[in-house]
């Protein structure tokens, strides 16, 4: 054989396109209160807590008065966009424009969990769990479970916390938590994967949203999510440009309805 041989020798390109870890959308929309508006602003009512009262016979009964405020979300829009050359399209051999639209879609996911954090730390209780010098532990989730407790926060599976995966990870010192003799051997953190756990009523998730060391434990009502318009992607031909504009976009905005349902969970970074 020619020693040559080797100019013939041809080459194969793969057509999937390895797109750069990323977070991939929401994790945290699902667990949230959300409303769909028409408007520039979303107004989510808030009644306050009444309580009962006796009355003689014959006596006129006592009303609660109940008191009636509410907060307001206002929509920001957001643009998550690409140029894709129409020549440029030729000499490659994977399918730019759906990678591109995949990636701008997760883009825009990953802000709408940054839309709902920044209101969650804005309107946290004043009470934080924990401190930044210190790993999780299991009188830290006690803590936890005695303030939702102890202001009247639902028992009713819509308790969550969103930790960093640091934080996440000191869960697993916690025996109650990681032990098949307390939550059984289905309920385990690690069985089926890392998704979403629950411990003391409160469902436990592991998200790159959360800054390390301030993880959130929050009720679903306790924070409100406006959509004006959910994520939606185009593509359109830009005859200047002789490229196709792939454009992500969605209007959204987020506040904290109740002080009392949203605590930060600190932890050691």
């Amino acid at each position: 054989m020619a020693n040559t041989i080797d100019q013939a020798f041809i080459k194969q390109f793969e057509t999937e396109v390895h797109m750069a870890y990323q977070r991939m959308g929401s994790k945290l929309r699902n667990t949230v209160r959300t409303t769909n508006v028409t408007g520039s602003s979303a107004r989510f009512q808030k009644i306050g807590a009444g309580s009962a009262s006796t009355k003689s016979r014959n006596g006129m009964v006592t009303p609660m008065e109940l008191a009636h405020t509410y907060v307001e979300a206002t929509m920001a829009d957001f643009y998550a966009a690409e140029y894709i050359d129409k020549l440029d399209e030729l000499k490659i051999n994977i399918n730019e424009r759906q990678a591109v639209a995949q990636s701008a879609a997760a883009a825009l996911g990953r802000k709408t969990d940054e839309i709902l954090i920044t209101a969650m730390d804005a309107g946290a209780n004043g009470t934080q769990v924990n401190s930044a010098a210190a790993a999780v532990e299991k009188a830290d989730m006690l803590t936890l479970f005695e303030l939702f407790g102890t202001n009247d926060v639902p028992e009713d599976g819509q308790r969550y916390i969103a930790m960093h995966p640091k934080g996440f990870a000191d869960l697993f010192n916690i025996t109650e938590f990681a032990s098949s003799d307390f939550v059984g051997p289905q309920n385990l953190p690690f069985a089926g994967g890392m998704t979403m756990k629950e411990f003391l009523g409160f469902k436990i998730f592991s998200t790159s949203a959360v800054t390390a060391g301030k993880n959130f434990a929050y009720h679903t009502s306790a924070v409100g999510l406006g959509i004006n318009a959910d994520v939606q992607t185009e593509i359109n031909y830009v005859a200047e440009k002789v490229s196709h504009l792939a454009t992500s976009m969605m209007s959204m905005g987020a506040i904290a309805i109740d002080s009392n349902g949203i605590y930060e969970l600190l932890d050691n970074n």
